[in-house]
Parts: structure tokens; sequence; C-alpha cells
């Protein structure tokens, strides 16, 4: 096994990211040898594989041109042209190639015990991001996650579904909606705290969130950080910025670094085995670099103009001929090969970090 390891460890150094694909045969082994049960996935858009189009809400993605370059070309929900980053992460442990929505009224049985998104798109840190769009709030998610576990008792019995809720590998993905959708469009936030006393605020819900997915069984965590929000095509259009605005990616990156220090005491508190993926850097990088990554276009994205275009809007428009030029989907989302590099990335943590 120590062979195995450095095998690994030497292709995660030499490799570029973009080629990581290749030693997808030596991730298995590593996770098969630690009981790698399944992934459970919990957060916003980013890992939304279709939860909301059973909801009220406008925050959908269940149509054209979402999910041109999925299966068939079918929209599902996802908000991208393809696969999510946690879906590449489920092939690559070796499990199915999708991550399925645990509201699909199409879930069966068997399909839980290899693991489900419960994650929410429009959602945040925050309940009050979820309640802006009528999404499910983490506290929401984390109630279906305990629903989850008495199905999954009833379909493999209490000790195999114990095992299964303990060796999975949790993701939580969210934190942009909680300032482009909470703290910097609605009144009611800043009325209460000032920036950094709503940073600490989200810290403390995040804190709260992860003390109550250990409490139903979470050891392995790897957290998605907040992507550098300056550099979303719509927000640029917003702020008319040529760039990527550094004061609002400022903000992203001094959260990154308090949610990485919580995330440590968390750890140490209770013995979690944790990651942090540093999506922010990718996606900064990618942008202002676009052909490190093989991209061509980094600062629009795919659909209509590439500009102003996201959820409702994107419906009946044209879409780019080749997304994998492109590191943007619409104005705020990733394409397929973006989120493929970011699911090389929390594979990398998953090596690095847990074993």
């Amino acid at each position: 096994m120590e062979y195995l390891m450095q095998k690994i460890m030497i292709l995660l150094v030499t490799i570029p990211l973009y080629s990581l694909a290749v030693e997808i045969p030596l991730v298995r082994q590593v996770a098969s040898k630690y009981n790698v049960s399944c992934i459970l996935v919990f957060g916003d858009s980013s890992v939304d594989s279709g939860n909301n189009n059973v909801l009220h809400t406008t925050m959908k993605s269940n149509f054209l041109p979402y999910g041109k370059n999925f299966f068939d070309s079918r929209p599902t929900g996802r908000f991208s042209n393809g696969r999510l980053a946690t879906d590449f992460v489920a092939e690559a442990v070796g499990y199915r190639k999708v991550i399925p929505p645990f509201l699909d009224p199409n879930l069966k049985p068997e399909d839980l015990e290899y693991g489900v998104s419960f994650a929410s798109a429009a959602t945040g840190f925050d309940d009050y991001t979820a309640e802006v769009s009528n999404v499910l709030s983490v506290s929401k998610q984390l109630e279906y996650f305990a629903h989850y576990k008495i199905h999954l008792r009833r379909k493999v019995g209490e000790e195999r579904a114990e095992f299964i809720t303990r060796n999975a590998l949790y993701i939580i993905s969210m934190g942009t909606n909680d300032f482009l959708q909470n703290y910097f469009l609605e009144p009611t936030r800043p009325k209460q705290f000032s920036l950094e006393e709503f940073e600490n605020f989200l810290l403390s819900r995040f804190t709260k969130d992860v003390q109550e997915m250990h409490r139903l069984g979470a050891r392995r965590l790897i957290i998605v950080g907040v992507l550098p929000l300056g550099c979303i095509p719509l927000i640029k259009t917003l702020r008319n910025a040529e760039g990527c605005d550094q004061s609002l990616n400022s903000v992203a990156h001094a959260f990154n670094a308090k949610l990485l220090h919580q995330l440590n005491v968390l750890k140490t508190k209770l013995g979690l085995r944790t990651a942090l993926v540093d999506v922010y850097g990718m996606i900064q990088r990618a942008v202002t670099n676009p052909k490190q990554y093989g991209f061509v276009e980094g600062s629009k994205g795919c659909v209509g103009t590439g500009t102003i275009e996201y959820g409702d809007s994107c419906k009946g428009v044209n879409s780019c001929s080749d997304p994998d030029k492109y590191v943007f989907w619409d104005a705020v989302h990733p394409t397929q090969k973006m989120y493929k590099l970011i699911a090389d990335e929390a594979i990398a943590s998953f090596i690095n970090d847990f074993f």
C-alpha cells in the first residue's frame, strides 16, 4: 500500500491537472482500501443535480440549452452544459457516472447506497439566502439527510447503513449566494451586520452544519471554497468591469481563509478528515490565463452574449458550438470541462489530505 501511495503522489506532482484522469485506477484502489462507501453532497447550484426541479422556485435549469453535453443531451437541473464536479468525483472513486438528486421522484432504493445530492441551487450557509429564492436551506438539506438514513436502513439494514454513512465522502459547496444574492443585494443582513460580522455569522452557521453532519455520521469532509466573485461574467457586466472586480475577489479570498481556519478547528475538535478545494485559485487562473487549462475564452460564458444570461434567461437562447473552449457555461456557472478540472483538484485533495 505504501508503494501505491507513493506512486499516486508522484503522479499528482508530475502530471498536469487536466490529465489527472489517467490515475483513476489508482484512486479507486485507495478508495477501496479505505472503504470510501459513497458520495453525499450538500450545497448550491455548483452541486445541485436536480433537486430544485421539484421546488416552487424560479431557480431551475431543467431545460435546454442546459444539459446540451449531458448524456443524450438531456437537461437534468444541473446548471451547466453537462456533468458537475461531484459527478466526476463519484466516477473517479468507482461508483456511478452521476450523483442523483435526493428529491428525484425516479430515485430507486438501490441508488441510495451509492450516494445522492441534497444540494439546492441559490442556497447558502445563511438560511435567509435560501428563503430569498424559496429553495432548500442547509437545515432542510440536513433534514433530508436524516430521511435518507432512514430509507438506507430499510434497504441495507442498520449495520450496513451505519458503515455507509460513516465511510462516505461528504462534499459541501456553497457560499457564493450568501454574498451575491444576499448581503450585496438584499437590505436585511447589511442592516444587521458589517461585512466582517456577516462573514463570522456564516462561519458560525457552517460550524453548526458540520457539527450536525458529524452527529449524523460524517467523518470525511471536502469543502469547496468560494469562487472569485469578481471574475463571474454577470458580476463584471453589472459592475462594468473590464477584468475581474478585485474588491469582490478580496471578499471571497478573505472568507476562504477564514473558512479554512474554521475547518481546521473542526477537524481537531471533531476528529474529522478534511480538505478544502481551492476553486478560487483555479477559476482565477483559468480566467486570467485560459490556455493554461486548455480554454480559449475566460471572460464570458458560452450561452447567448455570455455576459448576462443564466437560469430562466437562457431559455431558447443559442449557445456556442464548443463549450470546452469556455471556462463559463452561462454568465455565472462553469462548463462541464471546468467542473472536471475542479473534480480533479478535489481528488488530489482527497488523496493528499485524507490518507
